[in-house]
């Protein structure tokens, strides 16, 4: 008996999904590394797009089997017009099989391998290993999921629910109960009618009699139903109500005058990749976007990332308005509360005291986790003073990001997975 697997799923002409599936798992550090060297070189809006990947052929050599040196056989292979059975064959000169390949003054060689990551092998291999750090479940919301649990038992439910074992085995016993007591006065009457017709002289009559009997009794056991409605046994199932996973992101975004078009750029880059990241991942997740130069003002997705306004830098402005947002609209019982920032570090001098206030005993406390990004190279009073909050508060981080090339690197250092090693 040979068992034949066939693979029905959806795949191109002369593509084989299973194959690039194992393809991509085999060679998953060198598509990774290939990735990220993609990312650091795109453009803001081509972030999200299928990309060429090269191996290098040396990473792909696959490996085989050959004859060592040395050794005795017997075996002349096909095709062979040279050598007979017995025949002495001497060794080559200098050891060697004549194997390997040689060098060639052509210009011919093996050239790297190169293809295409579609979109959504793209984002996956981009995102992977990562999560929003302390996610918890909360409590059940006004629109609660479900999830079905069995319930044991029931005679009433759709076909495909019937549990045909105990079914069956409630026909059994239902048909022994029913036919057992006639079975047995059956099996009474027939020995008396065998005994009956041992000796018929005289007793025609009650021969007749108790073949009408026994003759009504298997008329009697014959109605019982093999199997009856009330047999059916079906698997019940229940709805209850659980727990969702409900969060928040708050990304907040310095514009002021001291963010030139690097800068803005840099930081743009970070929040399109964990803007990504939450839409992808997450299906119950809101994103409130917040700019501010001296005041902070919520905006829309749209006005986050292409508005021009600009102005000075009074950092707290935006913590100020995201407390107020999550105190209004967020509650920290229900909701699991994320916060991102992107600024240069310049801030008004009295002002980055009152931010670390501001995080320290309002925010941070609420929130699961609050990440920081500084787009320039110069530690200024904001840096500073966010740097006691890092020692102070497990669930605050603060990097570094002042070139395209690292705004990767730091996105998944501050939001990869908890257990998960960089």
């Amino acid at each position: 008996m040979s068992l034949q697997i066939i693979d029905r799923r959806l795949a191109g002409k002369n593509k084989s999904v299973g194959n690039r599936e194992r393809f991509l798992r085999r060679y998953k550090s060198q598509i990774s590394d290939a990735v990220r060297r993609a990312v650091s070189g795109r453009d803001i809006r081509n972030m999200e797009q299928a990309e060429n990947i090269t191996i290098p052929k040396r990473d792909i050599s696959e490996p085989t089997f050959h004859h060592g040196q040395g050794g005795t056989r017997e075996t002349v292979h096909p095709g062979n017009q040279d050598y007979l059975r017995g025949d002495r064959i001497a060794r080559p000169q200098g050891g060697a099989g004549g194997g390997g390949s040689q060098a060639s003054d052509s210009g011919e060689g093996e050239d790297d391998f190169t293809f295409t990551l579609s979109k959504e092998e793209f984002m996956q291999i981009f995102f992977e290993d990562l999560a929003l750090p302390h996610l918890l479940r909360t409590q059940i919301g006004d629109n609660p999921e479900w999830k079905s649990h069995r319930a044991g038992y029931s005679h009433d439910g759709t076909p495909n629910n019937l549990h045909v074992v105990r079914s069956m085995r409630g026909a059994l016993g239902r048909r022994i109960a029913l036919g057992n007591a006639p079975r047995r006065e059956l099996e009474e009457k027939q020995a008396l009618l065998v005994e009956f017709k041992r000796f018929p002289e005289g007793r025609t009559a009650d021969i007749a009699a108790l073949e009408r009997e026994i003759a009504l009794l298997e008329k009697r056991l014959k109605k019982i139903p093999f199997l009856d409605p009330i047999d059916l046994c079906f698997r019940s199932r229940v709805k209850v109500p659980v727990p969702t996973s409900k969060a928040v992101m708050f990304c907040l975004m310095d514009v002021s005058g001291s963010m030139d078009e690097a800068r803005k750029d840099l930081s743009k880059r970070f929040f399109i990749l964990l803007y990504l990241f939450l839409t992808r991942h997450y299906d119950k997740i809101d994103i409130v976007f917040i700019r501010h130069h001296t005041q902070a003002q919520e905006v829309d997705e749209d006005a986050f990332f292409h508005a021009k306004e600009s102005g000075g830098t009074v950092v707290s402005s935006a913590l100020v308005l995201m407390h107020q947002i999550m105190v209004a609209r967020y509650p920290s019982g229900e909701w699991n509360i994320y916060g991102a920032q992107a600024s240069d570090g310049d801030n008004y001098t009295n002002d980055s005291a009152r931010c670390r206030t501001l995080l320290s005993e309002k925010i941070l406390p609420l929130c699961r986790y609050f990440a920081y990004v500084q787009v320039a190279d110069e530690e200024q009073n904001l840096w500073q003073e966010y740097q006691h909050l890092e020692d102070e508060h497990a669930n605050f981080a603060m990097r570094k990001a002042v070139e395209s090339s690292q705004i990767y690197p730091v996105f998944r250092d501050l939001f990869k997975k908890e257990g998960v090693t960089s």
